[in-house]
C-alpha cells in the first residue's frame, strides 16, 4: 500500500539530494500560474517503465511476478476524489471518527480538535501515488516529473507483488467493525488487536527497502552493504520542513503515519541481515508478525515469541446497566511510545517503552448520552486501562506520568487522601480517577464512581495472577479484532498511498 514523496533519495556518498515532488516544483503553482502537466509522450514513457521497475522490485524481494500490473494516469482532482471517497467509505476512517471521543479521553487529541477535516487536509498534502489492490492498478500522477515518480513507482509496485502473493485487500484487513459485548468476545478481540498495524509495517517496510535499493543502485551499493543508510533515512523522516500540515498534526497522527515506514524498514532490514532475503520478504508475508512489539523488536519475531496480552475479566455485569461498550483494544508498544512521549517527553518514552510488557483498555459511554452532541463529550465516557511492565520501578514511573497527565486532560484536578489504601484517587471535572499499582502492573480507571473503580481494579488486577502475565487467547472461530489506539490511523494512512513524510527531505 502506498505513500507520497517530496524528494528523490540520491545517496552517492550517503548524502541525500532534494528533488521536488508531489506537486511542488521549485515554486508551487498559484491561482495565476498553471500547474505543470507531464506530456503524453512522457506519460507513455512512464507507462513503459513500469515493467522494468516491476522486474527490479521482483529481483530485489524474490517475490515472483504472477501477472502484469495495470497502470493509469491520474489528475490531481481524481486523486483528491479518491481520498475524499476513502474518508467517506473506508472502514478504518469510520473507526477513527467513532473512536475520536476515546482518543480525546486518553489525551491523545485535544478536546477541540476536529479530526475529519484535518485528515483530508493532511492526505491532500501527503499523497503522491498509489497502488489500488481492488483494481490491481498502479496510478501515475500527471503533475509530477517522470523521473521523480520512478522511485515512488518502484515502491508501489512492490505492493503489487505483495498483492499477487497474499491478496492485500483481505490479508491486511483483519479488523472487525463491531465492538465486543461479552467477556469471550473481549479477549478473542484483544488477542488479535494489533494484527493490521503489524502487517502494514511489513508491507511498507518491504516497499521502503526496495525504494532504498533503487536509489542506491547508481552507486553500486545496497541496503545490506550500507546498512547505516537506514538510520539516516529514518532521521530525516522526522522532518516536517516541507509539510506544514503534518507539522501541526497531533503526535498520534504523525507517528501513526510514519510508523509503518520507519519501523517497518528497520524490521525488514534486520530480518534480511539476520535470516536472508526470503525471511525478510516472502516468509514475512506468509507468516507475518501480529504486534507492534515484534515490529519494534525484530529479534522477538525471529524467536517466534508471542506478544504479551493481559486478560480482561468479565466486567460486563458490573458495567452494562450504566454503560454501553464503545471501544476496546490493546495499548501496544507503539501506543505506549506515543502516550509516554506526550506525558513525559522523549527520554521518559525511551526508558518506559523498552520496559513495556503489555496493555489493554476498555471504554464505555453513558447510556444516558443519546444525542450526537452528548456522545461527542468526553464527560460521557468512562475509561479503564491496564499496563504491565518488566519491573516494578517502570510501573511506578508510568503511574507518576499518568497522574501528571491528569492536569492536562481535566480541570479542577485534586488529590483525595485515602485511609487504609495505597490507591491514588483524584477528583476532576469529569469525575473520579483511580490509579492503583500492583507490583509490575498499573491499573487506571477514569470517570467511574469510586466504588465501581475499586471493584474494577480488583477484578482486572486479580485476573492477572501473580506469576507470568496471563495472555488473552483466541477463540476457535475468531479471526479478527478491534483496533488499538493507533491501529485505525496506521491502517488508513497505509491504505491511501505513499506519503512524502516517509521519504528524505
Amino acid at each position: 500500500m502506498p505513500r507520497v514523496m517530496i524528494c528523490l533519495l540520491a545517496l552517492a556518498l550517503a548524502m541525500p539530494v532534494r528533488v521536488a515532488v508531489a506537486g511542488s516544483q521549485a515554486t508551487p503553482p498559484t491561482a495565476h500560474t498553471p500547474e505543470t502537466r507531464i506530456t503524453p509522450e512522457q506519460a507513455q514513457q512512464l507507462f513503459k517503465s513500469v515493467d522494468d521497475l516491476l522486474h527490479f522490485a521482483s529481483s530485489t524481494t524474490g517475490l515472483p511476478i504472477q501477472s502484469p500490473v495495470m497502470r493509469a494516469l491520474s489528475s490531481r482532482s481524481e486523486v483528491e476524489k479518491y481520498l475524499f471517497d476513502k474518508l467517506n467509505d473506508d472502514k478504518d476512517a469510520k473507526r477513527m471518527q467513532q473512536g475520536e471521543v476515546v482518543l480525546k479521553k486518553f489525551g491523545l487529541l485535544d478536546r477541540d480538535f476536529h479530526l475529519r477535516p484535518f485528515l483530508l487536509e493532511l492526505l491532500k498534502e501527503q499523497i503522491a501515488g498509489y497502488y489500488d489492490p481492488k483494481t490491481k492498478t498502479v496510478y501515475i500522477l500527471n503533475w509530477v516529473d517522470p523521473e521523480t515518480q520512478k522511485p515512488v513507482l518502484v515502491h508501489e509496485l512492490t505492493h503489487a507483488l505483495q498483492d499477487q502473493r497474499v491478496h492485500l485487500d483481505t490479508w491486511s484487513d483483519q479488523t472487525p467493525s463491531d465492538v465486543s459485548h461479552n467477556a469471550s468476545e473481549d479477549n478473542n478481540h484483544l488477542a488479535r488487536d494489533e494484527m493490521d498495524t503489524a502487517r502494514d509495517a511489513v508491507t511498507e517496510g518491504q516497499a521502503m527497502a526496495v525504494f532504498v535499493n533503487y536509489a542506491l543502485r547508481p552507486s553500486g551499493r545496497t541496503l545490506l552493504t550500507d546498512p547505516e543508510v537506514v538510520q539516516k533515512l529514518e532521521d530525516q523522516m522526522s522532518s516536517t520542513a516541507d509539510s506544514p500540515v503534518l507539522a501541526r498534526a497531533p503526535l498520534l497522527l504523525s507517528q501513526s503515519l510514519i510508523f509503518p515506514y520507519q519501523d517497518g524498514l528497520s524490521f525488514t532490514q534486520d530480518l534480511w541481515m539476520d535470516k536472508g532475503r526470503n525471511a525478510a520478504f516472502g516468509s514475512a508475508l506468509d507468516h507475518p508478525p501480529s504486534s507492534t512489539w515484534e515490529i519494534i523488536n525484530p529479534r522477538v519475531y525471529e524467536q517466534h515469541r508471542q506478544p504479551p496480552v493481559p486478560l480482561l475479566p468479565d466486567i460486563h455485569p458490573l458495567l452494562d446497566a450504566r454503560y454501553r461498550p464503545i471501544d476496546i483494544g490493546q495499548i501496544g508498544q507503539l501506543d505506549l511510545r506515543i502516550l509516554t512521549t506526550l506525558y513525559g517527553g522523549a527520554a521518559a518514552s525511551r526508558a518506559l517503552t523498552s520496559a513495556w510488557n503489555g496493555g489493554i483498555y476498555w471504554a464505555g459511554q453513558l447510556r444516558t448520552a443519546t444525542t450526537p452532541q452528548q456522545q461527542s463529550q468526553t464527560s460521557s465516557v468512562a475509561l479503564l486501562y491496564l499496563s504491565a511492565w518488566t519491573n516494578a520501578a517502570a510501573a511506578r514511573a508510568f503511574a507518576t506520568l499518568d497522574a501528571r497527565e491528569l492536569a492536562l486532560k481535566y480541570d479542577n484536578v485534586r488529590p483525595i487522601p485515602q485511609q487504609d489504601s495505597d490507591d491514588r484517587v483524584y477528583s476532576t471535572s469529569e469525575g473520579i480517577v483511580l490509579i492503583r499499582i500492583q507490583d509490575r502492573m498499573v491499573f487506571t480507571a477514569e470517570s467511574f464512581d469510586l466504588a465501581t473503580a475499586r471493584k474494577l481494579a480488583d477484578l482486572v488486577l486479580g485476573a492477572q495472577g501473580t506469576g507470568e502475565l496471563h495472555t488473552a487467547s483466541l477463540g476457535a472461530s475468531d479471526t479478527s479484532a478491534p483496533p488499538t489506539l493507533t491501529a485505525p490511523f496506521v491502517h488508513f494512512f497505509a491504505s491511501c498511498g505513499l506519503m512524502k513524510a516517509a521519504l528524505p527531505h
